[in-house]
């Protein structure tokens, strides 16, 4: 196997395997958070201003807490998408590429996974 067949196929296995998939899902995420972003400001606003147990009853509501989960999965989502674009686009290395992907890829399910789990606490720790 040559050398140019070899760099391909190492290209390749850290790409994007679809990437029409890839910038759908973007797109997606992205029309998805704008409507569950009017209850983060809700939330957000609900939070400043009333106090923490009429916000602690608005957050508990079921369509409420189902729009905020839905924003912090999508959010989470959207954003692992969209580094690594960035780092698809920039980086030219492909072990470092496939380090950085995975890296920002963890650090993105790690910070999902505890947001999801805070919420879950504040829904079922009254």
């Amino acid at each position: 196997m040559d050398y140019k067949k070899q760099l391909e196929i190492a290209a390749d296995l850290f790409s994007v395997k679809n990437p029409t998939a890839h910038f759908w899902y973007q797109r997606v995420t992205a029309v998805a958070l704008i409507p569950l972003s009017v209850w983060l400001i809700v939330l957000l606003n609900k939070a400043l201003s009333e106090s923490y147990a009429e916000t602690l009853a608005w957050l508990v509501s079921p369509i409420n807490a189902f729009a905020i989960i839905g924003w912090t999965i999508a959010v989470f989502y959207h954003a692992a998408l969209g580094v690594q674009v960035v780092i698809e686009d920039y980086v030219s290395t492909i072990s470092v590429r496939h380090l950085a992907i995975r890296a920002t890829n963890l650090t993105f399910l790690f910070l999902g996974v505890a947001a999801l789990a805070a919420m879950i606490f504040i829904l079922f720790a009254r």
